[in-house]
């Protein structure tokens, strides 16, 4: 009984740190595009980032009990064996995590997290214990409709943004107004974030303690103490790691407009909370990425790099399968080791974080090793310095040439 505390504790509190990698990995999702267009300052994007992550984890626990009670089969598990593969699943997300984030790999936390745990529970447990009908439903085909939905969307918005709206102000980028709107749009979108992200690592947690029988299986709702703990450590993630990837979003994303920006953010929140209340697992990088894609493309004379948007989508595609195979190893750890194989996977993971932030310290943050994955995005799309003349524009010219003939 006392082992299996310890492991339980083990669990938690390797939770937690993925929580915190969340929070740091995923800061840009939501300040990207408002520090771009210059309508936040650094600082003030990273504190409302994370202090509207904090409230946002309380708005809904939909996300939760999808990985709670309904991703993998807690009632075909020993609670001897279990806890084990969710503490080497965690570490394949972890380790992944941590990996993209020190090369500025485009990547998703949340696919992370499920590469993580369905590859040590395929390992660790067997095929049976996946309810692929919630994986299908609640993970894969969102991961492939939200992006085009919130792209869709963006582009749209982006269209109705510049069609209603004139440069009174006869600056160069004009509809200035829109900088003010994003401080808006922005924290929606972090407030959104917290609504998805931390809910995954209260799932986890809730799991863990469901298998050992500390909770009933028959309620998958987080208990208030784990709500707190993981809204707490996602929102400390997003204000203190989210340093190495925000020094850089002025230069990352590429002529990123006020309106455009708006429209992008709408974009996100709105795909996000829908989603959060369905219960869907979204990849929070990917809706955001969508956005900032589809904006572009909304925007005049605008034509699709699909070198980027393919290099792009492979680092969304590779990140399910190498978190699972890390994971897998580590879970094939504890089948070989029995109880032992719960302390290697612990110092090996002890020494993977150490050495990968270690080697953080050791460069400069600049684009080539802390590009945001958003802002990556915005290089799918090119648009002309000086695009042509609107409709309105050629009309105003023939009247003219008119009148002077």
């Amino acid at each position: 009984m006392e082992s299996a505390a310890l492991i339980i504790v083990l669990v938690i509190a390797l939770a937690l740190f993925f929580d915190f990698t969340n929070g740091f990995h995923d800061t840009a999702n939501a300040m990207a595009t408002p520090i771009a267009t210059g309508a936040l300052k650094p600082k003030v994007a990273v504190l409302l980032a994370a202090s509207l992550n904090l409230v946002g984890a309380f708005l809904s626990t939909e996300v939760a009990k999808t990985i709670s009670g309904g991703m993998i089969r807690e009632d075909q598990l020993s609670p001897d064996i279990f806890p084990p593969i969710i503490f080497a699943g965690l570490i394949g997300a972890i380790t992944w995590n941590m990996l993209t984030w020190l090369l500025g790999l485009p990547s998703s936390s949340s696919h992370a997290l499920f590469g993580g745990l369905i590859g040590a529970t395929l390992v660790g447990v067997g095929a049976s214990a996946i309810d692929t009908g919630v994986v299908l439903s609640k993970v894969i085909l969102p991961a492939l409709i939200a992006p085009l939905t919130a792209g869709i969307i963006a582009f749209a918005v982006t269209k109705i943004a510049y069609g209603i709206t004139r440069r009174y102000d006869m600056k160069a980028d004009g509809r200035d107004g829109f900088r003010w709107g994003q401080i808006f749009t922005s924290s929606l979108v972090a407030l959104a974030h917290g609504t998805n992200d931390a809910q995954k690592t209260m799932g986890v947690i809730t799991l863990a303690l469901i298998t050992v029988g500390w909770q009933s299986s028959a309620n998958p709702d987080p208990q208030i103490w784990v709500v707190f703990a993981c809204a707490i450590t996602i929102a400390l993630g997003t204000y203190m790691g989210g340093w190495r990837i925000i020094r850089t979003l002025g230069k990352g994303l590429t002529d990123v407009k006020p309106a455009q920006g708006f429209s992008a953010e709408t974009s996100t929140a709105a795909t996000i909370l829908a989603s959060s209340a369905l219960g869907f697992a979204l990849s929070t990088t990917q809706v955001a990425s969508g956005s900032v894609i589809g904006s572009g493309l909304g925007r005049r004379g605008s034509t699709v790099r699909w070198n980027t948007v393919g290099r792009i989508m492979i680092g969304w595609v590779l990140t399910l399968p190498a978190a699972g195979a890390v994971g897998a190893a580590a879970a094939l750890i504890v089948v070989w080791l029995g109880g032992w194989g719960v302390a290697v996977d612990a110092v090996i993971a002890v020494v993977i974080v150490l050495s990968l932030f270690l080697r953080s310290r050791r460069d400069s943050v600049t684009s080539a090793n802390a590009m945001s994955e958003v802002a990556d995005s915005g290089a799918a799309v090119k648009v002309p310095r000086k695009p042509g003349p609107t409709r309105r524009q050629r009309r105003l010219e023939r009247d003219k040439a008119g009148k002077d003939a």
